[in-house]
């Protein structure tokens, strides 16, 4: 079985890609732009498996990705490749437009070309918004979506979902809380308070930091993506979560404790749209 993995030297991607290959079940075909996030490094020690390669192609480039289709003949595709941070989608909305939306629509279109076996859309529980202080997200949860990245996430979800209804094609959908673990890049909360705790830097929280987010860890989630890639439905959406709910603040002084760190090291952000301002609290 040979499965494409889009976005594969990402985060996420490459957990998923050792994971896959550790098994000794299928053939990887990598293909990833390799952004600021993608990082081959992470890949380093599959590469010489002959069940491994990899193509630095853009997802939104028709031509390139019909040609990795006709070469390599997948017989599964996992769509893991988007751009992902919030602040970034504030700033730069037309990139995740770009790769989110139009990456998701040539990779379905080439999917339908080739006749794919299963196609997987890994997206976000950001499409659902904010998480209140109880409960849960589930799968019929209303959307919400609070940024052009989660916009971007859930038009690329309904598209995956217009074309399993109007073509047939096999196609799942699963949306997973945050994730931490090896590989991750240091813009997100627990790899970048990590790193300035360690480098007694200031640690920025938002607000007052009592958003509240599920916590997950990447290989509960890789594992989790290949059980519904094996035994998902056709037309459904997954949730995949940790039941590990935190708040931001708790995260960042439970890092202070374990590095033994002091708290003053916190500085509080406020954000009015794109624009940040420090205020110590």
């Amino acid at each position: 079985m040979k499965i494409l993995a889009t976005g594969g030297a990402g985060f996420i991607g490459s957990n998923f890609i050792h994971i896959l290959i550790d098994e000794g079940k299928y053939e990887v075909v990598n293909v990833d732009m390799l952004t600021y996030a993608g990082n081959l490094e992470n890949l380093k020690s599959v590469k010489a498996s002959p069940n491994y390669s990899f193509y630095k192609v853009n997802i939104s480039d028709q031509k390139q990705i019909e040609e990795v289709f006709k070469r390599e003949k997948p017989d599964l595709v996992v769509n893991l490749a988007a751009e992902s941070h919030v602040d970034r989608s504030i700033l730069s909305p037309s990139i995740f437009i770009d790769t989110n939306i139009k990456g998701t629509l040539t990779l379905l279109e080439a999917s339908k070309k080739y006749s794919i076996k299963r196609f997987l859309q890994v997206s976000t529980d950001e499409v659902y918004g904010s998480l209140g202080k109880t409960g849960y997200f589930t799968e019929n949860t209303p959307l919400a979506t609070n940024s052009p990245y989660s916009a971007t996430k859930a038009g690329a979800d309904l598209i995956c979902r217009s074309y399993q209804k109007t073509f047939g094609m096999d196609i799942v959908i699963t949306r997973c809380s945050n994730n931490y673990g090896p590989y991750q890049f240091p813009e997100k909360l627990i790899p970048l308070m990590i790193e300035n705790a360690r480098n007694d830097k200031e640690l920025p929280v938002y607000g007052d930091g009592m958003n509240i987010r599920d916590w997950i860890h990447v290989d509960d989630h890789c594992r989790g993506l290949i059980s519904v890639l094996k035994n998902g439905r056709a037309g459904e959406i997954y949730n995949i979560g940790g039941k590990n709910e935190r708040t931001n603040i708790d995260i960042v002084k439970t890092i202070l404790e374990i590095l033994e760190k002091d708290v003053f090291l916190i500085r509080y952000v406020l954000r009015t749209g794109p624009v940040m301002i420090n205020a110590m609290l």
